[in-house]
């Protein structure tokens, strides 16, 4: 099937001169103003438009402009070639920060312009796989919590699988922000326990005194402003899973009676004297080294074993590879949705900071970042500045324009083919597919010699 391509001119001559030279190779739609173009758009969905920049004879390219965003707003995938009048380099930069793909100026070159096309399309195309990739990552996402597919991660996914179905204690280790709640959740909801509670506390956010109520409950009484019975989260996971985050919090008196626990699965609350025997899986996770906390003498070595039958080490993201563009692209549409912002994207200085910095604060730090960058974004390309991240090494020098890295290449394939045909102007338009006329013409601009 034929790439749909929508050619908006008000000129019915070069509407047909370039219809002429594309309804070859690709299905060719003409409009002659904004309403008929918005109209076939908004119908067929053409993979790239070729809009003049003036649709008027006032020479007002205000309207031409305004349809670049129309146009991407019913396929964000659409490329916008922009055909500008000779010499209007204010309008075409305005166009490219529109969201124009590309322009050209009049007279336009048609085997040039082929060219672009080719190329406009297969960026389109990589756009669209790479969503997809996004869109199956989120549906692993919406099964195990988790967006990544680097061997790392693999390695996580497959452990979680093989130890889930058990009821052994697990120990979730990694730094901050590298996902481990995410990885308790994903146990619990592959375990036959997935219909019952699964409950979360952070041992290091409550307050000594009050941790162990929390934890275990206490009856009317046990304490001042202990004005009615208490259930703790070990009662509310009954059937279920409990999750003690930052275990390595953990106060020594309420390592004890933790161990107990795991030994008889039976608690007490504060204040109270009957022994309550309950059916709960304890997930456990911390950011410090146990070993260590027990070589210190912080933390109990028959409670580090009983918690260590299982370990999963979650791993930073600096060592996830091209995980980090994936995350970064599914926050990026998560929070562009949120925010009534779609279609946004990271320019490629950006892409190249993401994928460089270290992000010491790890999967939490990157969705922060892009969750700000979102907010406070003027435009739909996602840059360093917005995301404030450091410049990477070679960010400040200039990059070439598209139009410079197409005459670059074009110039080099043209002299090795003249140096392969010995200059024979025949064998090498037949050789590149274009009139010996256009060869003369690049031949004399990019000023080759035999």
């Amino acid at each position: 099937m034929k790439e749909k391509i929508l050619i908006v001119d008000d000129e019915e001559g070069i509407r047909s001169q370039m219809k002429w030279a594309l309804a070859d190779e690709y299905d060719v739609s003409e409009a002659d103003g904004a309403d008929t173009a918005l109209e076939l758009a908004l119908a067929q969905r053409p993979m790239v438009v070729l809009q003049d920049i003036s649709l008027t004879a006032r020479e007002d390219a205000a309207e031409g402009l305004d349809l670049i965003e129309h146009y991407l707003e019913m396929n964000s995938f659409c490329k916008v070639i922009m055909v500008t009048g000779h010499g209007d380099m204010a309008n075409a930069l305005l166009a490219n920060r529109r969201g124009a793909y590309d322009f050209f100026s009049k007279p336009v070159d048609l085997d040039m312009l082929k060219i672009v096309i080719g190329r406009a399309i297969n960026t389109a195309k990589l756009e669209q796989k790479n969503k997809k990739l996004i869109s199956e990552l989120a549906r692993l996402k919406s099964f195990q919590h988790i967006i990544g597919d680097s061997p790392k991660m693999q390695e996580v996914y497959n452990l979680i699988k093989t130890v889930s179905p058990s009821d052994y204690t697990i120990l979730i280790s990694g730094e901050s922000g590298t996902g481990k709640e995410l990885a308790a959740r994903a146990v619990h909801e592959s375990s036959p326990r997935s219909g019952s509670p699964f409950v979360t506390i952070n041992c290091g956010a409550i307050p000594e005194n009050l941790l162990e109520s929390e934890l275990f409950g206490h009856e009317k009484g046990a304490f001042t402003d202990a004005h009615a019975r208490k259930i703790g989260k070990f009662e509310t996971a009954e059937g279920g899973t409990i999750f003690l985050d930052e275990i390595g919090e953990l106060p020594p008196p309420l390592q004890v009676k933790l161990l107990r626990f795991l030994e008889d699965h039976k608690i007490q609350r504060v204040g109270g004297h009957d022994e309550l025997a309950l059916n709960v899986r304890i997930l456990a996770a911390t950011n410090r080294n146990l070993q260590d906390e027990v070589n210190s003498g912080n933390f109990r070595e028959d409670l580090f074993y009983r918690l260590t039958v299982i370990m999963i080490e979650m791993p930073p993201l600096r060592d996830r590879g091209e995980d980090v563009l994936l995350l970064a692209n599914t926050f990026l549409n998560k929070y562009g949705e949120e925010n009534n912002k779609p279609g946004l994207s990271f320019t490629e200085a950006s892409a190249r900071s993401i994928a460089s910095h270290g992000w010491p604060g790890n999967v939490r730090e990157l969705e922060n970042k892009i969750k700000r960058a979102v907010i406070m974004s003027r435009d739909k390309k996602i840059k360093p500045f917005d995301l404030t991240l450091a410049a990477v090494s070679g960010e400040n020098e200039k990059w070439p324009t598209l139009q410079e890295i197409r005459e670059e290449s074009e110039k080099r394939y043209l002299s090795d083919s003249l140096a392969r045909n010995n200059w024979n102007i025949s064998r090498v338009s037949r050789e590149l597919g274009t009139s010996r006329t256009t060869l003369y013409d690049l031949i004399e601009r990019y000023h080759l010699k035999k």
